[in-house]
């Protein structure tokens, strides 16, 4: 194999929206336990304080258990919520494969709403291919629910 074939590249989604709501009323919904199982998956253990551990559980794969494992990293009240997301096994590739990556809601006042700004880092390619591929098409609609869930409000 040649050295280019070797070659680690690391990836990030991107989603940049403008949501119709106040950035309050979408930071709600960001930090509500109650509310991100109605438009991500259902937290156990979530709260919004630096340091605070989670977890989410997704379908099992191969070596897999299906647990994201996140830690809170930064809390700006209506304006930042970062956690690390971490979850696969070594002993899986494709769909379970090991991911450790951060993922980063930014919130900021605009006249139609919120600009909302999704950044999910650190795919390492080719290793997470299979998440990167599915995850970029599912935070589109996680965050379509997003705004739906906040619109209730």
């Amino acid at each position: 194999m040649s050295a280019a074939a070797l070659k680690v590249e690391t990836k990030d989604i991107v989603i940049d929206e403008v949501l119709p709501h106040a950035p309050e009323t979408v930071w709600k919904a960001l930090t509500s336990a109650a509310l991100i199982a109605r438009w991500l998956m259902k937290p156990t253990g979530f709260e919004a304080i630096e340091g605070n551990t989670f977890t989410f559980q997704t379908t099992p794969g191969g070596a897999w258990d299906g647990v994201i494992r996140c830690r809170v990293l930064e809390v700006v009240p209506h304006r930042r919520l970062v956690y690390a997301w971490k979850g696969g096994d070594a002993r899986n590739t494709g769909y379970g494969a090991p991911l450790d990556t951060v993922v980063t809601w930014s919130l900021t006042p605009v006249e139609a709403g919120t600009r909302i700004r999704l950044v999910h880092a650190g795919f390492v390619l080719p290793r997470n291919e299979s998440a990167y591929t599915v995850m970029s098409g599912g935070w589109k609609k996680v965050v379509r629910q997003l705004d739906e869930i906040s619109g209730e409000e």
